[in-house]
């Protein structure tokens, strides 16, 4: 062959190579540019979904009511691509686990625009893509976990009690997908490993039995779990961790792998100073890596290694605020009606819950004491400062409302009205400074 065709040649693969190929920094920038969803995904309503998809259809995107909830909201299915591989994915069957489902919105904007695209093109000619997102809306609307019938949708894959479980298993059953993604939310306060770092992203592999028999599609999921690892490591480095691995026989994911759909498992949990949005690109980079891997054949350049070394999801290690070394007045009202006061000297930490963004998220004081073992997303240094409750004594489950008093002033702890009568240098309230923003440092 002349030396000049077989340049030729190589410049012509590597082009190919080079436009079927997309970066997970190329994938970040799509997001950026292409995302369609402009609504914090905590404050998504089955009527925005709704427009979303309405939005997807206008461009091409092949979308289509499936099935209903126990309320008669519409419950939609997406579909990409004409190949043999099949994926299905769906998101919020927890109505109160939102992230992932702005992530599908996006990802099936981002690939129906640019299916002129060398990558794009090759995962619609072997890939065909399913995906229901919101599978619970009567919870979404709520906010809330379960569905309208009280049932935890992913504890009814065998007794299908729900319109919703009923659905998901039909939808498995009449299409029998080669691989599923199961997308949920974690507990903000999920941490990769024993340490300080939130697990902003965790994975599972998940089996099909209690004794963990593995198959082809299993160790194929391991190596997608890799290639995502990889992809979304540069972003959120220490945060990605394993999801724990225990068989839970009434669960979809469980029953997926069981009925010959292996499942991976992604749940988004949080990254403090970071918003949702994200998030909800770092399930776009994560999911566009593993179609990308499935349709090039890339996944099998991959080992298990990376999936198998993240740490495993831990808890109680974590806190949103910690109040460390405050000196706590503590009123004792004896029989005779006397009254006396005690200092408690320790840590107060406060955990605010599950909330839509729109509204203010209440922190309840959840430990007193000793919280040396103990991280807290934000730390302040009150050992100069008395700190009472606002409305209730200092206590855990009690509203995280608090009064701060620098220790060089005398205050009368009986006072009826003490917040009227000896106004506080600082306020903590709903989770942020309300007055005196500053006054006690944060660590």
């Amino acid at each position: 062959m002349p030396k000049r065709v077989f340049v030729s040649l190589i410049i012509i693969t590597l082009s190919v190579i080079m436009a079927a190929a997309q970066t997970p920094a190329e994938l970040a920038d799509l997001w950026e540019s292409g995302h369609v969803t402009n609504i914090l995904p905590s404050n998504v309503r089955h009527s925005d979904l709704a427009a979303y998809i309405d939005g997807l259809k206008g461009s091409g995107v092949r979308a289509a009511k499936v099935g209903q909830s126990g309320e008669s909201r519409d419950i939609y299915q997406l579909e990409f691509g004409k190949g043999p591989l099949k994926v299905f994915l769906w998101s919020q069957m927890h109505g109160d686990e939102p992230t992932a489902t702005s992530a599908l919105i996006d990802l099936f904007a981002v690939l129906q625009r640019n299916r002129d695209k060398e990558w794009v093109k090759r995962i619609e000619n072997t890939l065909t893509i399913r995906a229901v997102p919101m599978l619970n809306p009567d919870g979404a609307d709520q906010y809330i976990r379960r569905n309208s019938q009280g049932l935890d949708i992913n504890r009814d894959a065998l007794n299908l009690k729900s319109p919703e479980a009923r659905l998901l298993k039909k939808l498995r059953s009449e299409w029998s997908p080669n691989i599923g993604f199961n997308l949920h939310n974690q507990n903000a306060l999920t941490t990769a490993g024993p340490t300080n770092k939130q697990a902003a992203i965790s994975f599972l592999v998940v089996y099909g039995d209690a004794q963990k028999t593995t198959s082809e599609g299993h160790e194929r999921n391991k190596r997608l779990v890799s290639a995502m690892v990889k992809a979304i490591e540069p972003y959120i480095p220490g945060h990605i961790g394993r999801y724990e691995d225990e068989f839970t026989a009434t669960a979809f994911g469980d029953n997926f792998s069981a009925w010959g759909t292996p499942v991976i498992l992604i749940e988004t949990g949080a990254l403090y100073d970071k918003s949702e949005m994200f998030l909800v690109k770092m399930n776009f980079i994560a999911i566009g890596t593993a179609l990308k891997s499935l349709a090039d054949g890339s996944e099998q350049g991959f080992g298990p290694a990376e999936y198998l070394s993240l740490p495993n999801n831990a808890s109680g290690k974590l806190m949103n605020f910690i109040f460390r070394n405050a000196a706590m007045p503590l009123v004792n009202t004896n029989e005779n009606g006397t009254e006396t006061v005690k200092l408690l000297i320790g840590d107060i930490g406060a955990n605010t819950e599950r909330r839509r963004a729109e509204f203010a998220a209440p922190a309840i004081i959840r430990r007193i004491g000793d919280l040396s073992a103990v991280f807290g997303l934000e730390e302040y240094e009150a050992r100069n400062f008395y700190a009472v409750g606002r409305f209730q004594p200092l206590s855990a489950g009690k509203f995280g409302e608090i009064l701060f008093y620098k220790k060089d002033r005398q205050i009368d702890w009986t006072a009826a009205d003490l917040e009227g009568k000896f106004p506080p240098d600082a306020i903590f309230s709903l989770g942020q400074w309300i007055k005196g923003e500053g006054v006690v440092p944060k660590k």
